[in-house]
Formats: structure tokens, C-alpha cells, sequence
């Protein structure tokens, strides 16, 4: 079964781009004319579901804008990513605001509006990396720790990050958390969440996975009870987790955009914005959720389901 997307969201998006072109559609194959021909583009991505869907929908829709890509999908975690963009090895990624502001520059506050968060994080790449960010989308891709909903009751129901100070303190043996590698080490991560909450996980508690396996192992109480997730993780609802609410408002928001570098930028920013409007307008957390899902649920390819979605919105032709 796949699942479907979010019909508003793309609707709105559909009308954007309608209003970009003027309302014309000639062909109705959502070509854009070649407005980037001549363009050489390395597109890279991180190693998750998300973000090869997301590397991939920025290749297709260069490629379809004319542009020469190079795939450099699936780099590896934030690190690897982040020092390919700024060496120049690749020109093209999509970041995290709230990534960018908390582990690049190194800022302890968040900022809790998504367009001054944005605009934060824009100007300071900008000014010391010569790194150009888009409008950002409409999802937010935040932390946050869940457990499997048969669990509830075993584990006095936590509905909130706080809720958990008590387990640690009373039934430490029941607060056993799951992660992914760079959760412990970030200072968005488990560190800053222990300190804003006043309470430590037994280091013996926590146990670090794959990303895709912190999932299924919370799900199945193996090894561990609670585990970190992404907020727009399609495997959250199709496992059945639940998600505790970051009540202290500790997580940053993570709203996805994409980055480039300034060599292709001041060539061709005008056209970039245009053609990535619709694209990050229709991406909010449910439709984001719901193309993770396919990946992540139903075993799809990254690649078809970003083909997918650019088709639906309009943005590319029947292949």
C-alpha cells in the first residue's frame, strides 16, 4: 500500500508554481525550460531516509531544470556532509536550521520563530561561509524520544520528556534509551536535553544503534524502552510509538532547506528560488512523513518516491 500524500499541501503548492509561470502550461509536463543549462551541479545528502529522498528530489528536478548533476547522495552523517558543501566538493545540500545554528555556530539558544530562526541561520553562513540557504520548508524535522505504545503502562505512561526524571530515579532499570552516533555527542542532543531536564540516563542504559534500528528496537522493547526518533519519521505512526513532548522546548527547530554554494548561486540564485518554492512549500511534516514512510515503512526506493512527488506536484514529466 502506498501512502498517500497530503492533498492540501501539494495543492498549494501546485497553485505557487502555477502563479511563478503565469498559469501557463503548455506541455503539462512540468518541464522548466532549461532555465539552468549549463549548470554543473554535485548534489550530496546525508545517510538518512529523509535525506535521500530529499537529495534525490533536488536531483531530479536540477536535472529536469537543465542542469548537469553529479550524485554524490548518501555522503554520510552531518559532519561529512557539511565539510563536503564548505571544501567545495559538492555544491548542493539540504541542512537543518536548527543544526546549523546549534552544532555549526556553536549558539545555545534557539530561537523559537521559524523565519527569524531561519533568517539567523542564513545571514551567519552567508557572512562566514559564502554559503547560500533557500527558503526553507514547511516541515520541522526535530528530535524527540518515544516508546512503543504497549509499553505504557509498564512504564507509568510519560507523556512528556520531564515525566521520565522520575522512572530514572525510581525504576532506572526501565529507562533504557536508544540512539543513533551523533545523538550523545551533539549539543542538541542528549547532553543538552539531560541538562535542561535535570536528570541522567545510566550511561550502562544507553545504547547506540544504526538510526533505522533505534526504531524497531523501541518498538519491540529491545534493548531498550525508549528510543530517539525524528519528528517526521514515517516509521513513528507505522510502529505505533509514542512521541513524549519536549515540554522545557529544549529541541531547536529543524526546518529542512536547501543549501548552496556560492559559486552556483550568483550564477543561477534567481532560478533556484523559483524552482524550489513550490517544492519547499509543499513539504510540511505530514507530506514529509508520509515520503519517509514509503522508504522507511514500505521499502520503496528513495529515488522513485522523490519522482513520485515531484510528479504529483507538477514539477516533472510522467517517466
Amino acid at each position: 500500500m502506498r501512502t498517500p500524500l497530503r492533498p492540501l499541501a501539494i495543492a498549494a503548492a501546485a497553485a505557487l508554481l502555477a502563479t511563478a509561470c503565469g498559469g501557463e502550461s503548455d506541455s503539462g509536463t512540468g518541464d522548466q525550460g532549461g532555465s539552468l543549462q549549463g549548470a554543473e551541479i554535485t548534489v550530496g545528502s546525508k545517510d538518512f531516509d529523509e535525506q535521500l529522498v530529499l537529495g534525490h528530489i533536488s536531483k531530479l528536478l536540477l536535472e529536469d531544470a537543465g542542469a548537469s548533476v553529479t550524485d554524490q547522495i548518501n555522503l554520510g552523517g552531518t559532519d561529512a556532509a557539511r565539510a563536503a558543501l564548505v571544501s567545495g566538493e559538492i555544491q548542493h545540500y539540504w541542512e537543518y536550521t536548527g543544526t546549523a545554528w546549534i552544532s555549526f555556530f556553536e549558539e545555545d539558544d534557539p530561537i523559537a520563530d521559524r523565519q527569524e530562526q531561519y533568517t539567523a541561520v542564513a545571514e551567519r553562513d552567508l557572512e562566514e561561509n559564502d554559503l547560500h540557504w533557500l527558503e526553507p520548508s514547511q516541515f520541522n524535522n526535530t528530535y524527540a524520544l518515544a516508546y512503543a505504545r504497549e509499553a505504557g503502562d509498564d512504564l507509568g505512561n510519560p507523556q512528556t520528556l520531564s515525566d521520565l526524571g522520575p522512572l530514572i530515579e525510581n525504576e532506572p532499570e526501565k529507562a533504557t534509551l536508544c540512539v543513533e552516533s551523533e545523538f550523545p555527542a551533539r549539543n542538541d542532543g542528549l547532553p543538552g536535553m539531560e541538562e535542561t531536564y535535570g536528570y541522567e540516563f545510566p550511561d550502562d542504559n544507553v545504547t547506540v544503534l544504526d538510526t533505522g534500528v533505534v526504531y524497531s528496537a523501541t518498538a519491540d522493547r529491545d534493548p531498550c524502552n525508549f528510543g530517539e526518533i525524528f519528528a517526521t519519521d514515517g516509521r513513528v505512526a507505522a510502529l505505533d510509538l509514542v512521541v513524549l513532548e519536549d515540554d522545557q522546548s529544549f529541541f531547536p527547530l529543524y526546518n529542512a532547506a536547501p543549501v548552496f554554494t556560492a559559486d552556483v548561486y550568483e550564477q543561477y540564485g534567481e532560478e533556484l528560488e523559483e524552482l524550489y518554492a513550490p517544492v519547499t512549500e509543499a513539504l510540511d511534516n505530514e507530506t514529509m512523513a508520509a515520503l519517509n514512510a514509503r522508504v522507511s515503512a514500505e521499502g520503496q526506493r528513495p529515488e522513485a518516491v522523490a519522482r513520485d512527488f515531484l510528479q504529483e506536484l507538477g514539477l516533472l514529466g510522467e517517466s
